[in-house]
């Protein structure tokens, strides 16, 4: 298994931009030297909590700071970019990244980043523009620009003038590594990544590690439309994690910390005006009430003493069948730096090793253990 994780990126509220800027550059540097495999950057237009309408800026500076690190959005909101400015920028970063770039997606969840934009979601509108918008991008990276009058988009070939016309492929040919993540049962996204060979990516919000391997099952019935064998090791999985010395300790500090903060402020909000509040729970019948942090650090954060993390992963492993990548959820941590320092370290010496013990992950929809 393979460390990485998801910057939102979370700040409060009452945090600038400027040095909630500075928290995400450092906390990618800490990554980065502890040896996580990969970063990936949210990108949201309307929300105080994530206050990162640009993710590529972020990265290109972080570039700069890092040294082995993969980076990513996750994602770019499709909706909201027209595919051939957005294909051009993401070659042009790719270069920069000189391969340490991966690219994730998003169809746009949030009701507010909807209305800001005008955007009529009604139909799967934004999925289908998300899907359209792929398929122009990557056309244009593998067979170059073309004639083309979409559902949403149109795009032509440039007569060829002198030194004008498109130059600009990715340095990663033919392009560099798509994610594209889902959250429900039979997510049609996670098919699409199946399809296509997209990195799939699971926002794993249940405490039933069934809900969430029916995650891989969109992704095998997608992959069987083309003929491909999708690989477990590929999967990722985003879950939030805090290690400390003790059980106790890291329930504190879970609770007491900005993941705690935001998980009451934002995030249980969110997915209960959603309709999503239901997912959260161990049984359907269980009061709203209830779903309260203690209730979360129990049942679904993964938090606790080294040993008990390990079995907390473990657990999800074998109820998932088996995936490659634990995708850990980054808060603001600078009123508490030296705890998160401690979590992330933990997570690298003590988890992570253990983890290397066993072997969950076999290609297609096995899985073994050693």
């Amino acid at each position: 298994m393979k460390l990485g994780a998801l910057l939102m990126p979370t700040h409060p509220p009452e945090r600038s931009i400027r040095d909630g800027q500075a928290w995400d550059l450092e906390e990618l540097q800490r990554l980065d030297s502890l040896g996580f495999e990969e970063a990936w950057i949210g990108e949201h237009f309307t929300s105080n909590w994530e206050p990162c309408p640009a993710p590529d800026l972020l990265i290109a500076q972080a570039l700069c700071r890092t040294e082995r690190i993969m980076l990513g959005p996750l994602g770019h909101l499709l909706p909201y970019h027209h595919p051939i400015e957005l294909a051009h920028r993401v070659a042009y970063l790719d270069h920069m990244a000189a391969g340490r770039y991966q690219l994730g997606v998003g169809i746009s969840a949030l009701p507010t980043d909807h209305q800001v934009f005008g955007l009529d979601v009604s139909g799967g509108r934004n999925r289908r523009m998300t899907f359209e918008a792929l398929d122009i991008i990557t056309s244009l990276w593998t067979q170059g620009p073309r004639d083309f009058t979409g559902e949403f988009w149109s795009t032509g070939k440039p007569e060829s003038l002198y030194t004008l016309g498109y130059h600009l492929q990715p340095f990663q040919l033919p392009h560099p590594a798509i994610a594209i993540a889902g959250l429900t049962p039979g997510s049609e996204n996670h098919k699409l990544a199946g399809e296509k060979g997209y990195i799939p990516v699971s926002l794993s919000i249940s405490p039933d590690p069934a809900f969430t391997s029916a995650h891989w099952t969109a992704v095998l019935e997608g992959a069987a439309r083309t003929g491909r064998t999708p690989d477990r090791k590929d999967w990722r999985i985003i879950r939030d994690v805090y290690v400390a010395p003790t059980d106790k300790e890291a329930q504190r500090l879970a609770i007491e910390g900005n993941m705690g903060r935001c998980w009451r402020e934002f995030l249980l909000p969110l997915y209960f005006h959603l309709g999503l509040g239901n997912l959260l729970k161990t049984h359907p019948a269980m009061p709203d009430a209830a779903v309260d942090l203690e209730y979360l650090a129990e049942n679904l954060w993964l938090v606790g003493s080294p040993a008990t993390v390990t079995k907390r992963i473990q657990k999800l492993q074998e109820g998932t069948g088996g995936f490659g990548h634990l995708l850990i959820v980054s808060y603001d941590a600078s009123d508490q730096r030296e705890a998160w320092e401690r979590n992330l370290q933990l997570l690298v010496e003590e988890v992570l090793p253990e983890m290397d013990h066993a072997t969950f992950c076999e290609q297609g929809s096995g899985r073994q253990s050693a």
